[in-house]
């Protein structure tokens, strides 16, 4: 693979203050002590508590959901064990085996398209989709915790919740975060009871450094650990303890929902460039769309470009814009819908969209699309590798912050609002159905090179994550930079319509350029992607967050 001139250009644009961050990130996600008996790198509290397991001789997996377990419990307004739940994608160490794990929500039985009514701009009234019992679907996030551990751990899931359940009882520090998250949504916190006594003292948020602590959800975690499962949240007393406060709220979750729902293991989707072989989470995940971004930026030639150049810059805004508005309008559940992701992911189709881009790229104009933005966040990723090269990415989330803003009363269980992941106007693939499951913007992957496991991603930050994990791949992959330039590397996000987000690093004339021709360009956040790698040959692993 042609690389290093192409480093060194990146290097370049980047600048002193760009590798500055990087470092900076680079030693909080691993400090040099654990480098060769595995990294976890994510919210960092978790992290911390899952380079513990590693050193207690837990594999990846092990490391991964315990850190999942505890971030559900010191991290609630991102994610939690009510959560609405996500993906997660595994290598086994040597490439045997690299596998998903699908625990997205699932829309009760009861629920239709019309569910929520909607106003002339397609927005929901009252944002009923949103907070409230009606936003919350079933709970996936237990079950796809407990099934990675039951075929790919070493741990039990009694072992394994420990550490979230010691916090949950005997308490930890409240985080600026937290506070500010509880400050930023208090009235709609304050509106659910339960919600209200759990999160607000005296309807304040929380001092920063106060001991906070979830007796209740404690109490629920001890349940599930004398069983050594996660049964009776689905199938036991706890099941029908939330179908009980969904029927008391209005809400349209079962016992019966509960009971019938599983998390699965699924076959990633994949993608071959140079000597790597990249997997993703399948649909209902966002890996999808990065992958089809991909296969249409290879059919460009992107990679032989001069990096950071004004083409290869609008190659990338060109295809993100297509393959936003086929996101939009064309995804959904696969096993409730006809999808054409075959078509989507197709050689040819990459080349009649590489066209397009080309034409856009000689005109000088933007390509023709017609999709609206929207907005989505508070989730959390894991990357996690061990010494014997067994990697693991996991994406859980609630939500937004907070998730639907309901809490279970006697359980502690904030629930996620996954219904809201949903397209409200029936119609599309990605209306509401019964037992429909929603498309969502998690996007865990795991990169293989010559058949080895070297690398592991994902992000936290709503609808921008599908284009972040792409562009660290367009790096890593695409350009063979190492996994720390990759992601240090500036980055652009767009969904398709003529707004731009970028990073205050984005060359100047670029920005003049794109606005000349039409483009709304604004400066600002984007999401945080997580990373490790494992080297085959020192069996070192590294983390990166950024």
């Amino acid at each position: 693979m042609e690389q290093h001139y192409q480093r060194r250009e990146v290097l370049a644009i980047a600048g002193s203050v760009w590798l500055g961050t990087l470092f900076v990130d680079v030693a909080h996600g691993a400090g040099e002590e654990n480098k060769t008996r595995g990294c976890v790198v994510g919210q960092p509290e978790a992290a911390r508590v899952g380079e513990e397991v590693l050193a207690a001789g837990g594999n990846a997996v092990d490391a991964a959901v315990t850190a999942a377990l505890v971030a559900g419990v010191i991290a609630p307004y991102q994610c939690g064990p009510g959560g609405y739940g996500g993906h997660l994608v595994i290598a086994r160490a040597g490439g045997k085996q690299v596998t998903a794990i699908d625990f997205n929500t699932a829309a009760p039985q009861a629920a239709r398209a019309d569910l929520f009514s909607v106003d002339a701009d397609g927005k929901v009234k009252g944002q009923a989709n949103t907070y409230g019992w009606l936003a919350a679907g079933v709970p996936g996030t237990l079950a796809g915790l407990q099934l990675a551990l039951d075929k790919h751990g070493t741990y039990s899931f009694r072992q394994a919740v420990q550490p979230a359940l010691q916090r949950a009882r005997d308490g930890f520090p409240v985080s600026q975060a937290l506070a500010d998250s509880i400050r930023t949504g208090r009235a709609q916190l304050a509106k659910d009871p339960a919600t209200a006594r759990l999160l607000l003292r005296d309807g304040e948020p929380p001092k920063v450094g106060s001991t906070f602590r979830n007796a209740e959800l404690a109490r629920m975690l001890q349940t599930l650990a004398d069983d050594n499962s996660v049964e009776a949240f689905y199938r036991g007393d706890i099941a029908r303890r939330i179908a009980a406060t969904f029927q008391k709220n209005g809400g349209l979750v079962t016992a019966e929902d509960l009971a019938a729902y599983h998390a699965r293991e699924v076959r990633p989707l994949t993608f071959a460039w140079h000597d790597c072989s990249i997997y993703t989470a399948p649909l209902t995940a966002g890996g999808a769309t990065a992958l089809e971004a991909l296969g249409i930026l290879k059919e460009l030639g992107w990679d032989k470009e001069t990096a950071g150049t004004a083409k290869s810059s609008r190659m990338l805004l060109e295809a993100l814009r297509l393959v936003w508005e086929d996101r939009l309008r064309c995804l959904g559940d696969p096993e409730k819908e006809k999808i054409p992701l075959d078509k989507l992911l197709s050689s040819e189709y990459a080349r009649r969209l590489a066209t397009q881009v080309r034409e856009a790229l000689e005109k000088g104009s933007p390509v023709r699309t017609t999709v609206k933005r929207g907005s989505a966040g508070g989730t959390i990723h894991l990357s996690a590798a061990d010494a014997q090269g067994n990697l693991i990415a996991l994406t859980l989330t609630h939500g937004s912050h907070f998730g639907a803003r309901v809490t279970v009363p006697g359980l502690g269980l904030i629930l996620g609002h996954g219904m809201s992941r949903f397209e409200p106007r029936p119609g599309h693939p990605n209306s509401v159905g019964p037992g429909k499951r929603p498309l969502h913007n998690m996007c865990p992957t795991i990169v293989l090179r010559n058949g080895t496991p070297v690398a592991a991603l994902g992000g936290a930050g709503g609808r921008k994550i599908p284009n972040a994990v792409l562009e660290v791949l367009l790096g890593y992959v695409g350009r063979g930079l190492s996994l720390e330039e990759a992601v240090a590397a500036p980055r652009l996000h767009t969904e398709g319509d003529l707004h731009l987000l970028v990073e205050g690093r984005w060359p100047r004339e670029q920005l003049d350029q794109w606005k000349k021709i039409g483009y709304t360009v604004a400066i600002g956040p984007h999401a945080r992607v997580s990373a490790v790698s494992f080297d085959p040959k020192s069996r070192e692993t590294r983390c990166v967050s950024r």
